[in-house]
């Protein structure tokens, strides 16, 4: 088969695809994100964790099979947490400060960075501990102990992408473009931990 017709298909294939996508998106805008989200935070955290297990054997450690209930915490709090409370946080967005509000890619930008990531970090960090079944003082060790600097490594690192999100990318992708980029960023944060 010539190399140009497997291209075609593979093209069509991928259009197919993204039309579905779209489709879906337009009858069920929330489910559609929610599951989306559900399945690129799997994915994430099984790439992290095997990113990881890469790393401890090449500096002889053993490591540890892939866990699996660690992944399903990511799906749900995806396909719960991180899909609708996007999309209501997005659209709400375009009402409070369109387009054609003055300085709109500034105060969205610091709306996003400054209100809805501390927030959203913090109910991360809420549902984990209770997903993962552990208790207060296990959720506010890890708030002593973590949240301050993994807010600041948000705002540091992720600033860019949310200035190109929440003001270039149109609202119906701009949950999957964050699910995307976090989905990388757990590839990053595999590769660069001690």
């Amino acid at each position: 088969m010539p190399v140009q017709s497997v291209q075609v298909r593979d093209a069509s294939v991928h259009f197919s695809l993204l039309q579905q996508y779209l489709i879906l998106l337009k009858k069920y805008p929330i489910l559609t994100k929610s599951v989306t989200s559900a399945i690129i935070s799997a994915l994430g955290n099984i790439l992290s964790q095997t990113l990881e297990a890469r790393r401890k054997e090449r500096h002889g450690a053993a490591a540890k099979e892939i866990d699996k209930a660690g992944a399903a915490r990511y799906a749900i709090f995806g396909l719960l947490f991180t899909g609708p409370l996007s999309h209501f946080f997005y659209h709400l967005m375009e009402v409070w400060m369109p387009v054609t509000d003055p300085y709109c890619l500034v105060k969205r930008l610091l709306l996003d960075r400054l209100f809805f990531a501390p927030a959203f970090l913090l109910l991360f960090y809420f549902v984990m501990t209770v997903l993962e079944a552990k208790g207060w003082s296990d959720f506010e060790r890890k708030m002593k102990s973590s949240y301050w600097m993994a807010l600041k490594m948000n705002w540091k690192v992720w600033t860019p992408f949310q200035f190109v999100n929440v003001n270039f990318v149109p609202v119906q992708f701009r949950v999957l473009f964050a699910n995307v980029i976090a989905f990388f960023w757990y590839a990053y944060l595999a590769s660069v931990r001690k």
